[in-house]
């Protein structure tokens, strides 16, 4: 029986704005919380997948990595490590890890892999004992990116990653390593090679949502992110996936909610889908 846990990361505060794309304030800011510079509060949280034998993390949020002026400018608040934290809170170091499976390598997604910042040596790459699984497509874009996304991206950890020869790329529904009971989808709307981990569970199972659905907000079809790549195509995708999520009881997990980690969608007497039976988060 696999334990699912959701886990906080470091949080930022964001241009709402960039977040919600070519929708109206009058619209977005009904659905969070806006502070003075029109900024929202985004989590970044990651699944803990505990299983009889092996400990499975999926994602690991922005961390703590950025020297002092690049945290303010991207509106990192915290100043440790706080995955780390919550991982302590169950009794888990990053050494426990058995794997990290990443949805894509911006570093608001992988930046927790990285160490905290110090002013007298570089970041070093944690979860020591764990294999780290990227799309191929993923890999390829985070070591070739385009201008437009280039600053979302860390090098030097792509250069970490490749050197611990624990970076298993993948490209198909499945792999070895995981087993059965993950399987992958993929999108390209938001970045290419997004990879969304679906994990079995007599509960219903539960979709990582990643940045095709950051939020329950984004659950609405004509709601993207100004950072996605092509809107056009998440909203395709989520046209494909939504209804597959309703007719199998998919939950989705999010990894930038503040206040909610996981819900089930419906679809409503409209025909629009939302948000069902959510769960709450610290």
């Amino acid at each position: 029986m696999k334990k699912l846990t959701p886990l906080m990361g470091n949080s930022q505060w964001l241009d709402g704005g960039a977040m919600f794309g070519n929708a109206p304030k009058a619209m977005w800011e009904k659905w969070v919380e806006v502070d003075d510079h029109n900024r929202i509060h985004l989590a970044s949280r990651a699944l803990l997948v505990q299983e009889s034998d092996r400990t499975i993390l999926l994602e690991a949020g922005v961390g703590a990595f950025f020297d002092p002026k690049l945290k303010d400018r991207y509106g990192v608040l915290e100043d440790r490590h706080v995955l780390l934290e919550s991982l302590a809170e169950h009794n888990l170091t990053h050494e426990d890890i058995d794997i990290v499976i990443l949805s894509h390598l911006h570093f608001d997604h992988a930046g927790g892999l990285l160490s905290a910042w110090q002013a007298d040596k570089p970041c070093e790459l944690l979860f020591p004992n764990a294999q780290f699984v990227v799309s191929q497509t993923a890999w390829e874009r985070a070591n070739n990116p385009h201008r437009r996304d280039k600053a979302s991206f860390l090098p030097h950890l792509n250069q970490l990653l490749s050197d611990s020869g624990r970076l298993v790329l993948v490209e198909d529904a499945q792999c070895d390593l995981l087993g059965t009971d993950y399987q992958f989808h993929y999108t390209h709307g938001h970045t290419p090679g997004m990879l969304h981990t679906e994990v079995t569970h007599p509960d219903g199972n539960v979709f990582f949502a990643a940045d095709l659905i950051p939020g329950t907000a984004w659950v609405h079809l004509p709601i993207t992110m100004g950072y996605d790549r092509c809107a056009e195509t998440v909203i395709d995708e989520k046209t494909k996936l939504l209804p597959y999520f309703v007719e199998n009881n998919v939950r989705l997990f999010y990894t930038h909610d503040i206040k909610t980690a996981m819900s089930g969608v419906v679809q409503n007497e409209k025909g629009r889908y939302v948000v069902s039976e959510s769960r709450k988060t610290k």
